[in-house]
């Protein structure tokens, strides 16, 4: 199809370059919740779509005696989950945490673990990240904490599901004080220089960034946890769940600029669940598409916008109905340098057009003569056009890659643009006529 494409570029905002300073608050690990049942709550029924989050807890006691004193051997902890997350304190010290994939939703935490003698608080908070998205009986679907044991005592294995009785609160202390919120901020102490704790929320202010184009925040550095800006959630980020080639499948999440001020300060608040985060490593970038691409074989048929319907029949539109690769800037742009142009064999994608070994030595030259200082142009896809004369046992491709950007003053519009001009005129005249027709229809229908 001949089609073109766009490339995302992000560009570091200039007025958020000095990096952020961030408040910290910590939440609160509940040792031992109310509650009566000697099985673990069903995680959606806790939380009803109200949060992701619900705190389990539970209590063991243990005999002195009863605690390995072999050098080397330790008591396990270990907790069998539905899904999807889950974070575990001992006597309120973070032992870890373990999440399950979106194709195996259960896992098992299994982590050692320092008990004392007499009573020993466990404290679970169970993570969701989602209903169910596809599939049968999801009303069926289950997940949290469904089993939990202590391993290594001298008394064997402490089963804790059937002869503890489980505590259970649904959400944060931070969600219900609404932390993220101007006002709400105000209800909790926040601390400039602490230890980055898990459970931690974090806040700052920051300009809103220069320009027009798209925003979107970098999680580089953090964890796991959710983002709000002035008070309205933008989603959750996941920087710690790794793809196969060891990278988040998303660093990068949209702030749309009708949540930001244009001239006051805006608050970003960001709930983390995992230690150790780096928050210098934050930063804002602006997303433009202003890198086109283009990429054609000779065999390919004429583009979409060369035919027309007449009746039963599909028929050329213009004259000339040459193949040709065309491109477009975005509205207000021009094109202003020609990153990569091969007529031969290239490889690659948008962003990254390698040459081949059959490549035309005017490729780029007659790229340039076409288009540079326009809106937008088109190449003829011939060997004629590039005088070229290389490889013609091969089917040959013309990649071409193109930077737009805004331009003052007034352009000269080619041939192809009037031509195009042309035929948007004529689509609108077209859709015209149709509308025409359907309202007369409709007005024999209601007579």
């Amino acid at each position: 199809i001949v089609a073109q494409h766009s490339w995302r570029n992000f560009v570091k905002s200039k007025k958020n370059s000095k990096g952020l300073k961030f408040d910290m608050y910590s939440e609160n690990v509940p040792s031992k919740l109310k509650g009566d049942t000697l099985i673990p709550g069903e995680l959606y029924f806790l939380t009803k779509d109200k949060t992701d989050y619900a705190w389990y807890t539970t209590s063991i006691k243990i005999k002195e005696d009863d605690l390995p004193d072999k050098k080397g051997v330790k008591t396990i902890l270990r907790v069998a989950s539905l899904g999807h997350a889950a974070i575990v304190y001992v006597n309120g010290e973070y032992v870890g945490n373990k999440h399950g994939s979106h194709e195996m939703k259960s896992f098992v935490f299994k982590k050692p673990v320092k008990l004392k003698p007499g009573d020993n608080h466990i404290s679970i908070l169970g993570v969701l990240t989602g209903f169910p998205d596809s599939g049968s009986y999801m009303e069926k679907r289950f997940a949290g904490p469904r089993g939990a044991s202590i391993i290594g005592l001298k008394s064997g294995e402490r089963d804790l599901t059937e002869n503890n009785h489980w505590g259970h609160l649904a959400g944060l202390e931070g969600e219900k004080k609404e932390v993220y919120a101007e006002k709400g901020s105000k209800n909790v102490k926040w601390v400039k220089n602490g230890e980055r704790k898990p459970l931690t929320w974090y806040k700052t202010y920051f300009e809103t960034p220069e320009g027009e184009n798209t925003v979107a925040i970098r999680m580089k550095g953090m964890g796991k946890g959710l983002i709000w800006v002035n008070g309205i959630g933008i989603g959750r980020y996941w920087m710690s769940f790794l793809s196969p080639i060891g990278q988040p499948t998303q660093s990068e999440y949209h702030i749309p600029r009708t949540f930001m001020k244009k001239k006051e300060k805006n608050m970003l608040v960001i709930f983390e669940e995992e230690p150790g985060v780096k928050l210098e490593a934050i930063d804002f970038v602006l997303v433009n598409r202003d890198t086109i691409c283009s990429f054609v074989e000779e065999n390919y048929p004429a583009s979409v916008k060369y035919w027309k319907r007449e009746g039963p029949n599909i028929v050329p539109r213009n004259k000339d109905m040459r193949l040709k690769s065309l491109i477009k800037c975005p509205p207000e742009k021009q094109i202003v340098s020609v990153e990569f142009a091969s007529f031969g064999d290239p490889t690659g994608t948008c962003g990254n057009f390698t040459m081949g070994k059959c490549s035309a030595s005017k490729s780029k030259e007659v790229v340039e003569k076409k288009c540079l200082g326009k809106s937008r142009c088109s190449i003829v896809v011939e060997r004629e056009t590039f005088e070229d004369k290389k490889c013609p046992e091969i089917v040959k491709t013309l990649a071409v890659q193109v930077k737009c950007e805004k331009k003052q003053g007034n352009e000269q519009k080619s041939d192809d643009e009037e031509e195009d001009d042309d035929e948007e005129e004529e689509e609108k005249e077209r859709e015209g006529k149709n509308q025409d027709l359907k309202d007369r229809e409709k007005q024999k229908q209601d007579h």
